[in-house]
């Protein structure tokens, strides 16, 4: 290979600042964000809305870098994770820690220009993904339900972000998301299952791709579609929703549900990859929906 050919084949500066950031995810994330302040809002103010949407990033990004520094060592077993800037040698553990810290304060200062509840949530969502979930992941399958914590976190902020206030229309969105987690990370958990054995993560409820899993991978989708339709019986305040967008969520959820169940039938890689790929469209999906919906109805 040439000199100059090696130099294409080297991931980019830009390429590894996206990758210990975690750019698709941070932008999904403060997506949620986004969806929750526009549900939560009266007048769209789009200062605000800027401002979560660069605090919200922030924070995502801290998070992944921290939990890439304190991972490297098991990063770099892993196949889907070796290349990694850390790992991989093309940042030090130095730079991706003044990066995330950077991106703390500016996150935490952004958020608390919006109002302090916001930042409070912002600063809690990183404590707990970076010194509770992180660590866990090698200890015990209960750290799913731990970085679920942290993960619902951003849909809810956006109400917070709008309202400055938390009841139980952000409790709903947090509920909501929170539920949804699990369904998505044991179908991620199923079939990278050798790959995060090479890691010692737990992320299987059993421990296993058994039917164990399987069953709690189909009530957890349950849940999270009985949550989804909530706002229609008029039980969460301003949240609301319409009994035609209401349909929808259900149709969107039973969609979901067929894969989960799909997952129990065949328990392949194959199944949990289609569940994993259905679970983010779904939450996609109806947020969208409950967006559509408010501003129609």
């Amino acid at each position: 290979m040439s000199k100059s050919q090696s130099s294409l084949a080297t991931p980019s500066v830009i390429s590894d600042f996206k990758e210990i950031t975690k750019m698709r995810l941070s932008i999904s994330v403060v997506f949620s964000s986004l969806v929750g302040y526009l549900l939560g809002v009266d007048t769209i103010d789009f200062t605000t809305l800027g401002l979560l949407a660069l605090g919200g990033y922030f924070m995502v990004g801290a998070s992944n870098g921290f939990n890439q520094i304190i991972e490297k060592d098991l990063d770099a077993l892993m196949d889907r994770t070796k290349n990694r800037p850390i790992p991989a040698g093309r940042m030090s553990v130095n730079t991706a820690f003044i990066i995330s810290s950077i991106f703390t304060v500016l996150g935490i200062i952004i958020l608390y220009s919006i109002n302090k509840q916001t930042a409070m949530f912002g600063a809690i969502s990183i404590f707990l993904y970076t010194c509770a979930y992180t660590p866990l992941k090698t200890k015990t399958p209960l750290a799913v339900f731990v970085g679920a914590i942290p993960g619902a976190i951003p849909f809810m902020l956006g109400w917070v972000a709008a309202t400055d206030d938390f009841g139980i229309e952000p409790g709903t969105l947090f509920a909501l998301q929170f539920f949804w987690q699990f369904p998505h990370f044991w179908a991620i958990g199923w079939f990278l299952f050798e790959d995060y054995k090479k890691g010692g993560f737990f992320m299987l409820p059993t421990g296993k791709q058994d039917k164990g899993t399987a069953v709690q991978t189909i009530m957890y989708t349950i849940w999270t579609i009985l949550i989804s339709i909530i706002p229609v019986f008029g039980f969460t305040g301003k949240l609301k929703l319409s009994v035609v967008a209401a349909v929808l969520v259900f149709a969107a959820g039973m969609w979901f549900l067929y894969y989960a169940i799909l997952l129990f039938k065949k328990m392949t890689e194959k199944a949990a990859k289609q569940l994993m790929l259905v679970s983010v469209s779904y939450i996609t999906l109806i947020q969208i929906i409950y967006v559509v919906d408010k501003f129609i109805r």
